[in-house]
Order: structure tokens, then C-alpha cells, then sequence
């Protein structure tokens, strides 16, 4: 599950199971928890069980939802990281840093936690490290960017190989699928230009409309 976004306040929030088919959609003016736990209520009204979900990193839906084993979306979490610190850091803790997190994809959780956690007994005291600043008088960390990637890393770590605990389920470790969906969607809705917000609402509709879940007698 995914929200994407056509213009300012005008998103479409979208789950879709692991065959590709649409099971929900509804039109947002920006993602909310709220928004997602409705929409898991929906898709089981209808009579689909619900096994797992893949989404982005947001703290409280992972509380909200809690019942299910949730795989956070692993390319959201390298995304994460990079706004942190940069596509090309200069730092070598942060050069270091990238490149594990850039294996996270092809590796398992083991190997990757061992990598994680040899990187923060190596640059502890560098994140750790502290400064006084002039103008408050406060202690700040030097590092702070840098730092926070580390602890969203740290943070979301437990939802990050929901995949490998759960191989049963066959959940994708991201939303690549989905992501493939809302390029195919704007690439649509670009050679419909000048179209009014209610005429895209029809386009985006008979786009989900075409491939949707059925139930059974329903």
C-alpha cells in the first residue's frame, strides 16, 4: 500500500496484493494513518483476508497495524537514509553507512545486522561526539544528519526483513510493483493534458478498474 500524488492536494491512496490486483483505492489530500488502517478495514469487509503488508516507515502505522507482519518497503528506507546523507557523502562514516545500506536489497537479515551493527561499533564515538554551541550555550551532536540516518536505520530495523521471517508469505521486501503501477498511471494521465480534476478522477478510476480484485458473490 501507497499514496501517490497527481498535484497539490490530490493523491490517490492505492493497495494492491502480490498478483497485482487493485483491491482499494480512494482520492487523499496527503497520506495519514488513519487513511490506511480504513482502508485494511474495507479490503476485509469485503471478505479478503489480509496475511501481511508492505508499506513505508511511518511509526504509528506500524502500532496501528500491529496484528499483521509488516514489511517496510526497503528501497523507502534507503531513500530515508540518503536525504540524510547525501547521494555522494564525503564523510567516511556516511561513504561507509551508503554502501550497506545499498546491499539491504540483496542480502539477508543476518548479514545485514552484522553489517549495521560492525558499522556502529566502528563510528560510535564519531556520532556520539558532541559540540557546545556559541550563541545558546547548549550541547549539540556534531554529526546530527549522519546521526539520524543511523536511527531511523536502528528504528525501523525489525520491519525491514518481515520477508525473510515470514517466507511463507511471499511478501516483496518493496512496493517496486506499486511503483511500477503509478508510473503507468502518470504516463496515461500525460497524454490527457488539460483534463479537469474530476475527468482524471474518471481516467485514474477506469485505469484501477480494469484490473481489480473480485470477490467471489460479490
Amino acid at each position: 500500500m501507497d499514496t501517490t500524488y497527481f498535484g497539490r492536494n490530490f493523491g490517490v491512496m492505492v493497495f494492491q496484493n502480490t498478483q497485482g490486483k487493485f483491491l482499494y483505492w480512494k482520492y487523499v489530500k496527503y497520506e495519514t494513518v488513519v487513511g490506511y488502517v480504513e482502508g485494511i478495514s474495507c479490503i476485509k469487509e469485503r471478505g479478503i483476508k489480509v496475511k501481511g503488508i508492505v508499506c513505508d516507515g511511518r511509526k504509528r502505522l506500524f502500532q496501528e497495524l500491529a496484528e499483521y507482519p509488516i514489511q517496510m518497503c526497503q528501497f523507502h528506507q534507503i531513500a530515508i537514509v540518503t536525504r540524510y546523507i547525501t547521494r555522494r557523502p564525503r564523510i567516511q562514516a556516511s561513504i561507509e553507512l551508503k554502501d550497506i545500506v545499498h546491499t539491504m536489497p540483496n542480502t539477508d537479515k543476518e548479514s545485514f545486522s552484522g553489517m549495521l551493527n560492525d558499522w556502529h561499533v566502528k563510528w560510535k564515538d564519531f556520532i556520539d561526539e558532541r559540540i557546545i554551541s556559541p550563541e545558546t550555550g547548549k550541547s549539540r551532536y556534531v554529526h546530527r544528519r549522519l546521526r539520524s540516518a543511523f536511527k531511523s536505520l536502528e528504528r525501523n530495523k525489525r520491519y525491514l526483513f518481515t520477508w525473510h521471517d515470514h517466507m511463507d508469505l511471499e511478501l516483496p521486501n518493496t512496493n517496486n510493483q506499486l511503483e511500477g503501477t503509478f508510473t503507468d498511471l502518470k504516463n496515461k494521465l500525460r497524454n490527457h493534458n488539460g483534463l479537469s480534476r474530476k475527468r482524471k478522477e474518471k481516467v485514474i478510476d477506469g485505469f484501477f478498474d480494469q484490473n481489480i480484485c473480485k470477490i467471489k458473490g460479490r
